[in-house]
């Protein structure tokens, strides 16, 4: 992705301090989709071998913690999908803030064409899927082929990145972005246990709380947000709202400011500096000294990058393979055409290859048209297919979704999950297969 951003002339050292951040975290979900298509091999191999019992054994072990003399009761899997999981959705908010704030959001025309995008991409699959199951139980599966996977498919447009303009890998992250909100809004919407309004009004009140104190209060203590988490992870619980959706809250809540401002502290580490060189040459600097001017460095960064940054790692090559681990191991042995042909992961398999296609590039050619957001530099009409093909990859929110629709239901279950892992594989194949040709063609005529 280097090669395509010029950093020559004096802007140079400027522009890549600014992009270099954006560059990494693209790499960083790059190796992530690696670890995570590793890990759902493992799971699929697991599943699917003499050891399966062990698999299914190990994720249903309970546990137990007792608090003030209550005891709770959890499964490991509950532990990962009920717990973890919200550490995963609270970083998600806090990508999505930083990019309403300063990223790829944070103005109307930067935004307009993704999420023109990203609403087609949820309707058209989910309009697949109810039409395949229309007047059934297993229409309560409707928004699990809506989601767009971000690791796994930045995974697929990184190692094409001498085929795809840089515009539209952010373009996708955009739209993923924009997608990600789409499914918070429709998991806490619609896959809640009944909402119970005295907790939802405890929640509401427990967060406008804390959004106000924290306009005034730059609170940089993670262990002091944690706690803030824990509660609000108990009320919205109680409210009936799935507990997931504490993370995306708590995410936005934490600062994207610096306290004191930026210059201060500048002007503070300045007067600090000219102390230490004031001194006599032959005097070192202690490594005392060396931390102040650390920590004051560190003061720089607002909470929200700081949490992002320390937390991202753990999610990337932690949290989501594990529940990738936990989720992915479908037992294949009665796999056949005839079960890929029933409603269930024929939907959700035809929702994400066929309606992702449809929805986001119709969407978008549909935006380009009426003249409401120019094409991405660089783009041309097959590489947006292409990448809306690569956005039919749905795996981790696809699943976390399917397990809330059918939580009750094992069978349908592990259909829905065989749909998903269908529907992405063709998307990621036919997406790459697209962007390579169509590269190539290009490099051709060009020749």
């Amino acid at each position: 992705m280097a090669e395509r951003i010029q950093t020559t002339g004096p802007a140079g050292p400027l522009f890549r301090a600014v992009i270099a951040p954006l560059q990494a975290f693209f790499r960083f979900e790059a190796a992530g989709g690696v670890l995570l298509l590793v890990t759902t091999l493992v799971a699929l191999a697991w599943a699917n071998s003499p050891w399966k019992d062990a698999y299914h054994h190990l994720f249903s072990l309970p546990f137990e913690v007792t608090v003030g003399g209550v005891a709770v009761h959890f499964s490991f899997e509950a532990l990962i999908n009920d717990g973890l999981m919200t550490i995963f959705f609270f970083v998600v908010g806090m990508e999505i803030k930083r990019e309403l704030l300063i990223g790829e959001l944070r103005s109307y025309q930067r935004a307009l064409l993704p999420a023109v995008a990203a609403l087609g991409g949820m309707i058209a699959p989910a309009v697949i899927y109810a039409a395949i199951n229309w007047g059934t139980p297993e229409l309560r599966g409707w928004a699990i082929p809506m989601a767009t996977d971000i690791a796994f498919s930045l995974g697929v447009l990184t190692v094409l990145k001498k085929h795809v303009p840089w515009s539209l890998i952010v373009f996708l992250t955009a739209l993923a972005i924009f997608d990600d909100m789409g499914g918070i809004a429709v998991i806490a919407l619609f896959y809640g246990t009944g909402i119970h309004w005295p907790w939802l009004a405890v929640a509401a009140l427990f967060t406008l709380t804390v959004a106000a104190v924290g306009r005034g209060l730059i609170v940089r203590n993670g262990l002091a947000w944690g706690v803030v988490g824990v509660a609000l992870w108990y009320t919205v619980h109680r409210a009936g709202i799935h507990p997931t959706i504490a993370g995306v809250l708590l995410g936005l809540l934490i600062p994207a400011r610096s306290a004191p401002s930026g210059r201060e502290i500048l002007a503070s580490l300045s007067d600090y500096l000219q102390q230490l060189l004031a001194r006599p040459t032959e005097e070192e600097i202690s490594q005392a000294e060396v931390l102040e001017i650390e920590e004051r460095l560190e003061d720089l960064e607002p909470p929200l990058n700081r949490f992002v940054h320390l937390l991202h790692p753990y999610v990337a090559f932690g949290i989501v393979p594990l529940f990738a681990l936990t989720n992915a191991g479908v037992d294949l042995s009665g796999v056949s055409l005839h079960a890929l042909a029933r409603p269930v992961p024929l939907g959700i398999a035809l929702g994400l290859f066929l309606g992702k296609q449809l929805g986001i590039f119709g969407f978008t050619v549909l935006a380009l048209r009426t003249r409401l957001s120019p094409m991405p530099t660089g783009g041309r009409a097959y590489e947006v297919w292409g990448v809306s093909a690569v956005g039919g990859i749905g795996f981790t929110v696809a699943l976390f979704v399917a397990t809330l629709a059918f939580r009750d239901a094992p069978q349908t279950l592990a259909e829905a999950k065989l749909g998903i892992l269908v529907g992405s594989a063709a998307s990621a194949l036919f997406g790459f297969l697209l962007l390579w040709r169509g590269g190539k063609a290009l490099a051709t005529a060009r020749n």
